[in-house]
């Protein structure tokens, strides 16, 4: 009861904060019960007068609220089938500024993670270059055989673990309650939202995580032509405290100044892209969070990508759905594109292949043999959702972070080179991996893959007889004998019983004195 009445204080608070930013002018009362439409204007009775625009409000409220829904804002980003593609849109803008911790808290953040002096580990300790909702980033120097080399060292913040617990806790709340009232809310599937949503934190939180994402992106890349990523520090890394290689490069968001560098910009956008999908397609883990703050183009014209806590995978299902549905795409073939939405369990086996690839069609064909210019990615994923919404497709979260992150990237290889077809950029690198994959190539790998795990169940074989004669005779011994309980669990039961039977007296007796009670009353 107590936990529940802090649950909805924390809740109240939060729905007071965005009725004051005016967040609720942007829902759509028209769908609304009665009583909702009544609460949604009595919210915006307290709505203060603002010129900002709708994602101004929401980013001023989410950021008033502070880093846990920061966070929350943009993780829903990535689900417009949650929050509309409007909004989803909106929260694209949140920026992940926050006001940075005394650099006193950071440094002893450092010495408590390394177990080391400051002096020890750094030359030199400077203040915070950028601070984020979980974390913020300073530049620091070490000393080597070559003299000191500059270093970011990235520091979580503190108390920030308890302070998500709390937050995650009340949302959860808030979400269980509507799964439980609305089937709306469970086809949306929203507790499972709140809980990646606190999988992908905790995870971020983590700093040796991040490191080992980054580690295994650079073996994934290092052969990879135009991309790169920084060195982590390990003797240097801990769970609060990840130490990076700086990077001295140019900002994809500053055209100017990779104008003024004589970069060849197209060619920039179309690696941007093919990256991705590379990353995506080849190797199944790919940067899930590559908005333009977050990328940078190096002296020799590479991209190197920074900030990997958000991380994306897709398993040989997922890459195998992907690459056919692109291609299928690209080439128009939309029966073929709705036979693996089928084959791969995605839409239910009762509706028909042909009305699925009539609906993908409805959403092909407005894209080709147009530029990026002229197509509206957002439009295309709205339908894409409807046609989710028709045919029972269930949300697959790893695959709605994957639309989102093509999105973002298709946005920034557009801000390079806005003429940019991104079907027909992404034509050569999806062919590679069906050719590799789906070829002839291809088929004789999963033919011998299968051989193997043939081989692995036939040896097993022999263990699994042996056990399954094993729980024979334990069944046989039961039916014979009886059920024998162990004397600790008889002795458990009993004890659970005189506690039932203790607080069942007790009960009777506060009975017997309310009516007593009453009836004194009476008289």
């Amino acid at each position: 009861m107590i936990a529940a009445l802090t649950h909805l204080t924390r809740l109240a608070h939060a729905g007071f904060v965005l009725a004051r930013e005016g967040v609720f002018a942007l829902a759509d009362p028209r769908p609304l019960p009665p009583p909702a439409r009544l609460a949604l204007k009595a919210a915006r009775l307290i709505e203060r007068p603002t010129g900002a625009g709708s994602a101004g409000r929401l980013a001023a409220a989410l950021t008033r609220l502070g880093p846990t829904y920061v966070k929350l804002g943009q993780f829903l980003a990535t689900r417009p089938d949650v929050v509309g593609f409007a909004i989803a849109r909106d929260l694209e803008s949140l920026q992940d500024k926050m006001a940075p911790f005394p650099q006193a808290e950071a440094e002893a953040a450092v010495v408590r993670a390394l177990a080391r002096p400051l002096q020890e580990v750094f030359a030199s300790f400077g203040p915070a270059v950028a601070a984020a909702s979980i974390a913020q980033v300073h530049r620091a120097e070490v000393e080597t055989g070559e003299g000191r080399q500059p270093v970011a060292v990235k520091v979580l913040r503190p108390d920030i673990e308890r302070r998500f617990q709390a937050d995650l806790a009340s949302l959860r709340f808030a979400v269980r309650r509507a799964e439980h009232i609305s089937p709306e809310a469970r086809r949306l599937r929203l507790i499972e939202v709140v809980e990646t949503l606190a999988r992908s934190v905790r995870l971020e939180m983590d700093m040796r995580l991040e490191a080992a994402a980054l580690s295994e992106m650079a073996e994934n890349t290092q052969d990879d032509p135009g991309f790169r990523v920084p060195a982590v520090d390990w003797d240097r890394t801990a769970r609060e405290v990840l130490t990076l290689e700086w990077i001295d490069a140019m900002p994809l968001s500053d055209r100017a100044r990779l104008e003024a560098k004589g970069l060849d910009l197209p060619r920039l956008g179309r690696t941007v892209i093919q990256t991705f999908l590379r990353h995506a397609l080849r190797d199944g883990f790919f940067h899930a969070d590559m908005h333009p703050g977050n990328l940078f183009v190096d002296d020799e014209g590479r991209l190197v990508a920074v900030d990997f806590g958000i991380m994306g995978r897709l398993g040989p299902k997922e890459r195998r759905f992907l690459a056919e549905i692109l291609y299928g795409f690209i080439t128009r073939d939309y029966h073929r594109t709705a036979e693996v939405h089928f084959e791969a369990g995605y839409v239910p086996r009762h509706h028909s292949v042909e009305s699925f690839a009539q609906a993908i069609r409805a959403i092909g064909e407005p894209i080709h043999n147009r530029t990026a210019e002229d197509i509206s990615m957002a439009r295309l994923l709205t339908l894409l959702f409807e046609v989710t919404g028709l045919f029972d497709m269930r949300t697959r979260p790893e695959l709605l972070l994957l639309q989102k992150t093509m999105v973002v990237v298709e946005g920034v290889a557009r801000s390079l080179d806005p003429k940019l077809d991104m079907w027909q950029t992404a034509e050569p690198v999806v062919r590679e991996w069906i050719e590799r994959h789906l070829g002839p190539a291809g088929r004789i790998e999963d033919a011998a893959g299968g051989a193997m795990e043939l081989g692995r169940f036939l040896g097993g074989v022999p263990a699994l007889l042996n056990r399954a004669a094993g729980l024979a005779d334990q069944l046989d011994e039961i039916t014979r004998a009886g059920l024998v309980l162990a004397p600790e669990t008889v002795a458990a039961i009993g004890n659970a019983e005189a506690r039932r039977s203790r607080w069942l007296t007790v009960g009777v007796w506060l009975m017997a004195l309310l009516l007593a009670g009453l009836i004194w009353l009476i008289v």
